[in-house]
């Protein structure tokens, strides 16, 4: 790959499994951690299932592709989605992909993609199959892209937030992990390995915005900046 200040995705919409509702927050959610070269939506467009889709097509640059369902009730994008994704593994132009929908029959695809040594970021809602959220190397759940949008989002049970206390076991785990002389954890390096055993793990699931506010609202750590970056260590 040759070097950027940004890496490139491919972004991957199953339209027929995504509400449009969500487009323009998955798009800056993307834009958060790298530049969205490639921008394609799938579905069967012929179907009148997809007209709210077609306006948010339009607004945010989107390639939208017909995938025509040869059996009624059959999602068609998948296999139009997984052979475009390894025709664009293949050209070898790319940093990583986006896969967006909640099937878990991205599974292998997302699986092969990063066998090829490219990132795999999954989007989709909370009931998504643990298959495939552990299968990418992170997955951000929908609900916490509208986590800033109380407006658009109708409030219910799968948006309320977790309890801060449940990341403790996460944290703690991801602490054992990392070898180490003293007490003191680099606080990117803890939250990579949390990444690493929790594809799904994110602050905002927690109502945090950020690793460092969860951690010192649990008051089982402590956060200081020594040497100019932040480190962190157990109180007990």
């Amino acid at each position: 790959m040759p070097d950027r200040d940004r890496p490139l995705y491919a972004v991957l919409i199953d339209a027929d499994n995504v509400s449009s509702k969500y487009a323009g927050a998955i798009l800056r959610e993307v834009t958060s951690f790298a530049e969205p070269a490639l921008r394609k939506v799938y579905g069967d467009w012929a179907s009148g299932n997809l007209e709210k889709w077609r306006g948010e097509v339009r607004s945010h640059g989107l390639v939208a592709y017909q995938e025509t369902a040869n059996k009624k009730g059959k999602n068609a994008s998948d296999i139009g989605i997984a052979i475009d994704a390894m025709d664009i593994l293949h050209a070898g132009h790319l940093d990583g992909f986006v896969i967006v929908s909640s099937d878990s029959d991205f599974t292998r695809l997302a699986s092969r993609i990063r066998e090829q040594g490219l990132a795999v970021i999954g989007m989709g809602e909370k009931d998504s199959h643990k298959s495939f959220v552990n299968a990418c190397q992170r997955f951000i759940y929908f609900e916490n892209l509208l986590a800033d949008e109380p407006a658009k989002s109708n409030a219910s049970k799968s948006s309320a937030k977790l309890s801060p206390t449940k990341a403790i076991p996460l944290i703690r785990r991801a602490m054992e992990k990392i070898e180490q002389d003293g007490e003191w954890y680099s606080l990117g390096q803890l939250g990579q390995y949390i990444q690493a055993d929790n594809p799904d793990f994110d602050c905002r699931s927690y109502g945090k915005a950020k690793l460092s506010e969860l951690l010192l609202g649990l008051k089982k750590f402590e956060v200081k900046k020594i040497d100019g970056h932040l480190r962190v260590r157990q109180l007990d």
